[in-house]
């Protein structure tokens, strides 16, 4: 019995009884711990560098310089940017797209006023006042460009297209700009409007100073104050006005210094082409607008009368224009501007088939070119049409001159 109970105990040494255990650490062999590994000082590796050259070991306080690879991509800074970088940041955000819309009336205005001058005086040159001509161009175009910069600035205040990419202009919502100096350069644009446009209407008279304050205040309060112009759903009335019949008239009268009904109706169409304009940017901004508490007649209309008074507007434009070329003795050239009929339909196609903020914006740029192509041709009729009956008389008229 002993000898089977050391046997017994014998064999419980030999076989180790095996438990089931977890454990969190990581096991690592015995032989070899990480903790355990030698560090050898540099001066025994210098020493082993000098009895064998060919291994070349040398103290990193030694080295003079360290090259590191260069990045593939390199992040822009705003600080560095040259002069024509800034230049162009600015004139993008000052929305040159939309100039035409201040520049054709003018245009229409200061050619209808030359071609009247033709027929009145049965001379090929009329006249024309070029330099109040060019004062009113640069008064416009300075006065829009300032309330596309002020716009910029109160549509931050008010958290308006903050994440629109497709709105225009946002050099502050993109980080570009300091807000204080959109503001300030805003302003600063805004009075060398205002002053060219008075030396406008010294050639004009009192009513186009009136003309042009209008004009001024309606550029500030379209998107200033908590009160904004564009926020009562009058965005579409104020462009009527101001790109039809108010911006037409002043360059009239700034040539002839005289009110003309032929002018007020000839600046209808282009009034409505720019309500149109504007109606088609606030459906596209529609759902940003609204969140951002903007009321607009776009949202407030929503997409299918929104659609329609689209269509209104801008056929309301070719309406007029064909009542005024089709009758017997009338300006039958003025029909020419049919010629942009093709990109009318694909503007409607347009407006009937998207409901996308991209697809709106699209319709949008479409529109910004009838009314430019529309205008062109009207003007280029207007020429035509004063010129026509003094050519059979040009060969006289050249000798005696």
């Amino acid at each position: 019995m002993q000898n089977r109970d050391s046997k017994n105990q014998e064999t419980d040494i030999a076989i180790p009884r095996v438990y089931a255990t977890t454990s969190s650490h990581v096991v690592t062999a015995d032989s070899v711990q990480a903790e355990e590994v030698p560090t050898i000082p540099l001066g025994p590796l210098q020493t082993i560098s000098a009895l064998q050259p060919e291994i070349a070991l040398r103290s990193v306080a030694a080295t003079q310089r360290v090259s590191m690879p260069r990045p593939l991509v390199v992040q822009p800074s705003e600080y560095h940017r040259s002069l024509g970088e800034w230049a162009r940041i600015w004139w993008d955000g000052t929305r040159p797209a939309y100039l035409p819309l201040s520049l054709m009336p003018v245009l229409l205005g200061s050619v209808l006023a030359w071609t009247e001058s033709i027929t009145a005086s049965r001379t090929l040159l009329g006249h024309f006042r070029l330099l109040p001509f060019l004062a009113t161009v640069v008064a416009v175009l300075l006065i829009q460009l300032g309330a596309h910069l002020i716009n910029d600035y109160y549509d931050y205040l008010r958290g308006i297209d903050t994440s629109n990419t497709l709105g225009p202009g946002k050099l502050i919502q993109q980080g570009l700009i300091n807000p204080t100096r959109v503001l300030i350069f805003g302003f600063s644009v805004l009075g060398l409007g205002a002053l060219a446009g008075l030396f406008a209407a010294l050639a004009g008279g009192p009513l186009v100073f009136l003309v042009g304050l209008l004009g001024l205040l309606c550029a500030f309060f379209y998107s200033a104050t908590t009160r904004a112009l564009s926020s009562l759903m009058l965005g579409e009335l104020i462009a009527f006005c101001i790109f039809g019949p108010l911006i037409t008239l002043g360059a009239y009268m700034v040539q002839t210094g005289q009110f003309s009904r032929t002018a007020l109706l000839y600046s209808v169409p282009l009034g409505l082409l720019a309500a149109a304009v504007i109606h088609v940017n606030d459906m596209r901004d529609a759902e940003g607008d609204e969140q951002a508490g903007k009321r607009t007649l776009a949202a407030t209309l929503g997409l299918s009368l929104g659609r329609a008074l689209y269509l209104v507007l801008l056929l309301g434009a070719y309406a007029i224009i064909v009542a005024i070329a089709v009758p017997h003795h009338a300006p039958h050239l003025l029909l020419i501007t049919l010629w942009t009929l093709p990109a009318l339909v694909v503007a409607l196609t347009g407006i009937f088939r998207t409901d996308a903020p991209a697809g709106l914006h699209l319709v949008l740029r479409e529109t910004l070119k009838i009314l430019t192509g529309f205008t062109i041709l009207l003007i280029i009729a207007l020429v035509v049409v004063a010129l026509w009956p003094l050519l059979p008389g040009l060969p006289a008229m050249l000798i005696s001159g």
